[in-house]
């Protein structure tokens, strides 16, 4: 029996690994996925006891979410699932800007609440911050819609600590999330602490940087996507970063399981974090992930990891 979580001081209680979403239907994000094969990572999902489901409109964009509330149509139990969904992202013309007025976000919700075929969302995200809409001018509609049923619980995604303070001003914020892993550390020194102390939940994404913390690569790997330009897997630096992750593999070995597996049940020691939302773009992927549930790390094993990456 997994033993649940309560995402900050909200209603929502999530079995602490989720589904990060971006591969079901996110065909602007990865070539040659299969809608079936997405639909099917959501359902083994569902049927292994994650319960935590992470999208947003700009997967796809919309399929993402089209693809989420056919499963949960078919399976009938919509009680059962805590949505996440994430907004800001409008079209103007033949580009994406960011909107977080009042209009815009309600507008996103109702769009949201069609394409998941749901009369309610677990939680809204604002995706991003704009220039212009006071933070807490924008919460500000999220809470309106809260206290509608329309969603049940508010969210930002990306902001900095001075837009996060603004937007919290009344205390409304319940889920922050943002970039965080072993190798990108910076939400430590602010963004974590103010949650902690403001009773947030913070939700890492790119848990495994992009598959660097995997365990699964060597200094031949090569990439012919994203990562080929990104200088986290370039050169003495990519070499420096795996020699890193190979200092995990003792305590990987001790507790009989994987690199990512350690790592994901690091994270889950951390104050703010109450769950994570590691992607899959198969079904064994989903399982596998669910393994982290079976690693208990020592408070030894703790202090090695957060000293390895430490710099």
């Amino acid at each position: 029996m997994v033993e649940k979580t309560r995402l900050g001081v909200t209603e929502l209680i999530v079995n602490p690994i989720g589904l990060g979403t971006n591969a079901v239907g996110g065909h602007n994000i990865y070539p040659n996925l299969s809608d079936e094969t997405g639909k099917e990572v959501v359902r083994t999902a569902l049927e292994n006891g994650i319960n935590f489901l992470d999208t947003a409109y700009i997967y796809g964009p919309e399929h993402s979410e089209r693809l989420i509330g056919e499963v949960i149509k078919e399976r009938g139990n919509r009680a059962d699932v805590v949505i996440a969904t994430k907004g800001s992202h409008k079209r103007v013309v033949d580009k994406m800007v960011h909107d977080n007025s009042p209009a815009f976000l309600t507008q996103s919700v109702e769009s949201s609440l069609k394409r998941l075929q749901t009369d309610y969302i677990d939680l809204f995200y604002i995706h991003f911050p704009d220039q212009d809409t006071p933070k807490a001018e924008a919460v500000g509609a999220l809470k309106r819609l809260k206290d509608e049923g329309k969603i049940r619980a508010i969210g930002v995604s990306n902001f900095s600590i001075d837009q996060l303070k603004e937007a919290n001003i009344h205390g409304d914020v319940d889920v922050v999330q943002g970039e965080y892993n072993l190798f990108k550390r910076g939400a430590e020194e602010q963004l974590l602490p103010y949650c902690s102390e403001n009773d947030i939940s913070f939700v890492p994404y790119f848990p495994l940087a992009s598959g660097l913390l995997g365990g699964k690569y060597t200094p031949d790997t090569k990439f012919d996507d994203g990562r080929a330009k990104n200088p986290m897997f370039q050169g003495e630096q990519f070499v420096r970063n795996l020699s890193k992750v190979d200092q995990l593999r003792e305590i990987a070995a001790a507790h009989e399981a994987e690199v990512a597996h350690v790592v994901l049940a690091w994270y889950l020691t951390v104050e703010a974090i109450d769950a994570i939302i590691p992607g899959a773009k198969k079904p064994e992927q989903v399982l596998n992930n669910l393994k982290t549930l079976q690693v208990r790390l020592t408070p030894e094993d703790i202090r090695k990891i957060d000293l390895i990456f430490k710099n």
